[in-house]
Parts: structure tokens; C-alpha cells; sequence
């Protein structure tokens, strides 16, 4: 049971027992030796910082980042053989998997030793831990302590949508920072939806010009208590996208792009008319509530200003299809991701049943439904990212109607999807909503608006990413998990910090730790700590964790 006592030191700032266990990684790692003797390493700005081995330049320069925009100086960096406090080198460990490390600090200094430059900046997220959030007479007093560590997942993400609402570069790069801190390595980036269109292509500049931008958006909770009448909106041009992958680049995270098909399209539907079933219909003619609010020009194609599902889909016509392939062609040479996800999800068949053209396809392809019509959608989109070297993503709706031959499943609408894609001997990544849908309240007395749903901390640290319906022979298919930040009401980057801190920092145990080593009880014990950490990076934060109500357990 939560201890009142443990709020009250959170609010007046006291963190008692974060002092009294300086030891507090999140997420855990597999092992933590504390020296009979305990004492501590002081780093100072004198310090300097030694590379033994090729490649470690990005590990060294994110630690001096952090300690600049935290403390105010960088530590020099020498060449092996000079006297240096601080030594990262590479060194195959006792379990020889990617991204494992071990970091020792006693009276000559720190080490980390990783299995690849992978596991050197892993141990440096950890030192990262170790060093306080204060300094002591311009110092950082770093525990002595041997860790040992190593990742459970080969998948750790979290997804962000920006189709809702644009996100600028530097708050992507935060948010890409924030993946790094907690030792996950895949960034969705949910670039396009009914909402807006977020990505520069140049082969078609109105996905753009006329796609990134509505006339305005529904005011609090579907269906709206009206429009604030707002202009709103954003893309990112090439250029920043390769910048922000090559910032991801260097703290070792995939972006994974995502260009939703054959459903959410309205953006590029708006943009490009012809690629809907029934170009000279409105789109205000597919609210499903049409008494909704409606700001700016209601004739023709417009982008959605409401949340939810819209009914106009892509027409599956040989132009939709060129038109696609010209998108991925581009959007395939700003990402060097292996996948590139094809979105899938929420695809209303509407315009397809009364479709003269889709019906008539149907029956020249021999497609029984409009199910086997968007697996025949998907895998014409399949084969053509296959052509191209990569491998398509998509939503578990893609297995309706047939499962594209090389496809990863992301299960959203619980674990069914997973287990049955896993079943079939595909890859998948567990998302269920019931557990990572960080748009969900936190809290039974949520003071912002949020899209509904309870998911509070406990629930997503007590996921298990493998399902026990899942014979053991496969579940080898599940790679790891991700959580996923939909922005229909989070319009600014406090808002999205607030909703995904500290969930965040418990699902990257999930991900990362051995179950063995998972622990709410000790997760409770570090997140004083952990939250100290969090004003120090100057983000937002839930304080829904210590709320009486909850009392230690998710309220039913």
C-alpha cells in the first residue's frame, strides 16, 4: 500500500529515501554489486573522459551534453594511455547479446566496458543514473559499484503522432532523447492521418501546401462543444528529417516511418482528390457526426477538423497505387529503417461496398469481400516495399483478409492479433491499448481533457510483452513492445510529457529488464528519485501515482 507519508515527501520535496538508497536504475538492471566498502567517485570538471576503442565518440559526446545542459561544462576527451576518470571501452561480456555493458566505479575511476558501442552507450545512460542531480561542491559523488546488464527486448519503442498535432524539431529531438535515457531504440513517428499531412514530398507538393494544414479543430472531446476557427498545422521539410534521423542515428534509435494506407487519408485525399473513391463528394459529407462544428470552406476536399474515423478511403486504382509508390520512394530514401509501416488500421469498407469501381475489381480479382480488398491493398503495397529492400509494419487490421506474406504485426486491439500473427510465424510487436495507449487518463480525477480510458502506472509496469496463450516454440516472433502517444488532445509538448511521464520510465523495465529482476514494489521505491531526475531535464510530469484514490493499485 502507497504510503500517504510518500506524497507528502514528493511535495514538499524532501526525497528521504532516494537519499538514503543512491542506487536507483531505471529500468533495472541484471545485476548490481555493491562493494563491501562503500564510497564514492568524484567527478568534477577536471575529469576527463578516455575512449578505448572505434566508435565510442557518440557515447562520449551525449554524456557531455547532458552534463552541459545540467551542470554547465563538458569533460575533456583524451586518447587511451593518458590519465583519464572516466574510461569506455569495448569488451565482449559474459552474455555476448547487443547492447550489453558493464560499468564499475571504485577508487581509480569509472569503466564501462560494453559488447558493442551499442552496450558502451547503454552504460552511460546508467553512469548517468548514478551521477546526483545536485552537485557537491562542484562535484558528482558517484557511488562505487560493479553493474552487469543486458536488454531483454530487441524491441523497445514508443510511437509519437504528429498528424493530430505537429511537433516541432526540437521537441522531436527531446522526445528522441528521452527514448535514449531510458534505453529504448525504436521511435514510430506517425507522420500522416485525416488530420495533416506531415512529411515534404516533392513529387507532390500539395500534401503539403494543402494537406499539413486545417481550418480549424473540434473543441474538448468528440464529437466537440464546438471550433476554435484556427488555422493549424506543420510539416517537416527533407532536410529536417534528415537531420532528425541522423540525430536518432546517434543515440542508436530506428525511426520507424509511418504513411497510413488505405484508411486516415483524408489529409492526402484533400490534397489530391483523385484518390478517393468519390472525388467530387465533401468531406464534411463523412463526419460521422454531422452536427459537428466545421470552421473555414466546406465544399470539396478539406482536411478533418474532427477526431476519429473518417469513411473516405483511398480508391485501390492503379493511380492511388503509382501515387503511393511515388511517396514511399521518397520517404524510403530519408529512412534507412528496415520497416516502414503502412499503417492499416480503421479502414472503413463504406465507399468501397458502394464503389462501382471497387466492386467491379473485386470481382476481377476474385476478392470475396472488402476485407480480401484491403489484404489485396496491402500486399500490392508489401511487394512494392520489398522491391525496394525493406519490410512493411502495419496495425493487426492487416490481417484481415489475409496477412501479407512478409509483414510485422503490431497488436493494438489487445494481444488476439499478436498471438495470431505469432502463431503464423510472424514477427510481432505487442501494443495492446489495454496497456501501453499513453493517451489514456492516469488518473480517475484527470483534470485535462484526455480520450478516455484508465491506465495507470501499475498497469503498465505489470505488462508481460509475452503472452501465456502463446506456445513457447513461438514466441521467439515477439520481438518487444512500444507505447503509443496519439495527440488528439495533447496539443503542446507539456501536455504529451505529462502523459507519458512516469509511465514511460515503467515500461522501459518492461522492455528491458529480466522479468526476474521486475519489481513494482522496488519501482516505487526509485521513483522519488527518478522524478528528481525528471525536473532536472526541466519536462512535465503526472502526479497521478500519488494520488490517495489509487492507493498502490489500479482502481477497477
Amino acid at each position: 500500500m502507497r504510503k500517504i507519508l510518500l506524497a507528502l515527501s514528493i511535495c514538499c520535496g524532501l526525497f528521504a529515501q532516494a537519499q538514503e538508497s543512491p542506487i536507483a536504475i531505471v529500468p533495472e538492471p541484471v545485476s548490481i554489486v555493491m562493494p563491501a566498502t562503500a564510497g564514492r567517485y568524484l567527478v568534477s570538471p577536471a575529469s576527463k573522459i578516455g575512449l578505448a576503442g572505434k566508435g565510442l565518440e557518440n557515447s562520449a559526446d551525449f554524456f557531455n551534453e547532458y552534463l552541459q545542459k545540467s551542470f554547465g561544462y563538458k569533460l575533456d576527451v583524451k586518447s587511451p594511455g593518458k590519465k583519464t576518470d572516466i574510461i569506455l571501452t569495448l569488451s565482449r561480456t559474459s552474455n555476448p547479446v547487443s547492447g550489453a555493458y558493464t560499468l564499475s566505479v571504485d577508487t581509480k575511476g569509472i569503466t564501462i566496458s560494453g559488447h558493442d558501442e551499442l552496450g558502451v552507450f547503454y552504460g552511460i545512460q546508467t553512469l548517468l543514473q548514478l551521477i546526483p542531480t545536485a552537485e557537491t561542491n562542484h562535484t558528482l559523488p558517484t557511488p562505487f559499484v560493479n553493474i552487469s546488464d543486458y536488454p531483454r527486448f530487441a524491441y523497445r519503442g514508443l510511437m509519437l503522432d504528429v498528424g493530430r498535432h505537429f511537433f516541432d524539431v526540437n521537441f522531436v529531438k527531446k522526445y528522441i532523447d528521452f527514448l535514449a535515457l531510458h534505453k529504448m531504440n525504436y521511435f514510430h513517428w506517425h507522420l500522416t492521418d485525416d488530420q495533416g499531412w506531415r512529411i515534404e514530398i516533392k513529387k507532390y507538393p500539395k500534401l503539403t501546401e494543402k494537406g499539413a494544414w486545417r481550418n480549424g479543430t473540434i473543441i474538448g472531446n468528440y464529437p466537440g462543444k464546438g471550433n476554435d476557427n484556427t488555422r493549424s498545422g506543420g510539416f517537416y521539410t527533407q532536410e529536417e528529417i534528415k537531420d532528425i534521423v541522423k540525430y536518432a542515428e546517434k543515440r542508436y534509435i530506428t525511426i520507424i516511418p509511418e504513411i497510413e494506407m488505405p484508411g486516415h487519408a483524408s489529409a492526402a485525399i484533400a490534397a489530391y482528390p483523385e484518390l478517393s473513391c468519390f472525388p467530387d463528394e465533401a468531406t464534411k459529407t463523412y463526419y460521422f457526426n454531422p452536427n459537428s462544428a466545421w470552421a473555414g470552406d466546406s465544399t470539396g476536399k478539406q482536411v478533418q477538423q474532427i477526431w476519429g474515423v473518417c469513411r473516405d478511403v483511398f480508391v485501390p486504382s492503379e493511380n492511388t497505387f503509382k501515387f503511393l509508390e511515388g511517396v514511399l520512394d521518397e520517404v524510403i530514401a530519408l529512412f534507412p529503417s528496415k520497416y516502414i509501416h503502412v499503417g492499416g488500421d480503421e479502414c472503413p469498407k463504406d465507399n468501397w461496398k458502394r464503389s462501382e469501381f471497387c466492386q467491379q475489381l473485386m470481382k476481377e480479382k476474385g476478392l470475396k469481400d472488402e476485407h480480401a480488398l484491403q489484404s489485396y491493398f496491402i500486399q500490392r503495397m508489401e511487394k512494392y516495399i520489398n522491391s525496394k529492400g525493406r519490410s512493411i509494419i502495419g496495425w493487426d487490421e492487416i490481417l484481415e483478409g489475409g496477412l501479407a506474406p512478409n509483414a510485422t504485426v503490431m497488436s493494438w486491439r489487445g494481444e488476439d492479433g499478436g498471438i495470431e500473427a505469432a502463431n503464423s510465424g510472424h514477427n510481432v510487436v505487442m501494443t495492446p491499448n489495454t496497456y501501453v495507449y499513453f493517451d489514456y487518463a492516469q488518473s480517475k480525477k484527470e483534470d485535462s481533457v484526455v480520450i478516455g480510458g484508465y491506465l495507470p502506472l501499475d498497469k503498465v509496469y505489470n505488462y508481460e510483452p509475452l503472452p501465456t496463450a502463446l506456445p513457447a516454440d513461438k514466441q521467439k516472433f515477439i520481438l518487444g513492445a512500444q507505447a503509443n502517444v496519439w495527440t488528439e488532445y495533447m496539443d503542446n509538448p507539456s501536455k504529451v510529457e505529462y502523459m507519458i511521464f512516469p509511465r514511460m520510465s515503467a515500461l522501459s523495465e518492461v522492455l528491458w529488464s529480466q522479468k526476474e529482476k521486475r519489481s513494482f514494489a522496488n519501482f516505487q521505491q526509485k521513483l522519488p528519485l527518478q522524478i528528481k531526475r525528471y525536473l532536472l531535464w526541466g519536462i512535465n510530469y503526472s502526479k497521478a501515482f500519488y494520488e490517495p484514490q489509487a492507493d498502490g493499485a489500479s482502481v477497477k
